[in-house]
This record gives C-alpha cells, structure tokens and sequence, in this order.
C-alpha cells in the first residue's frame, strides 16, 4: 500500500516538474520572463483596454 502511494507521489511531482518547465518554456517563447511570484497573463494583454 505505501509503495502504490510513492509510486503516485513520485508521479505527481514529475507531473507538477514537467508543467513548470511547460510554462517556462511558454513563457520563454513568448519574451516576457518568468518570476515566480509575479501574475501570470496568458490569456490578455497588459496594455488591453479595460472595458469593466
């Protein structure tokens, strides 16, 4: 039972790793750099007008 569990932690963590690098790379793709901490715009632009 605790071995199945590692098994799906080790997964998890590796999936979680592989996100990260995804949105890093896209991130990277896009020119705009990647610090943690800082909002992430994927889907609009900063300087996009506001019609709220």
């Amino acid at each position: 039972m605790i071995k199945r569990l590692a098994v799906w932690v080790f997964y998890a963590v590796g999936a979680l790793a592989i996100a990260y690098l995804a949105l890093y790379a896209y991130a990277m793709s896009r020119g705009q750099p990647f610090v943690p901490g800082d909002p992430i715009h994927i889907f609009r632009k900063p300087d996009a007008p506001s019609y709220s």
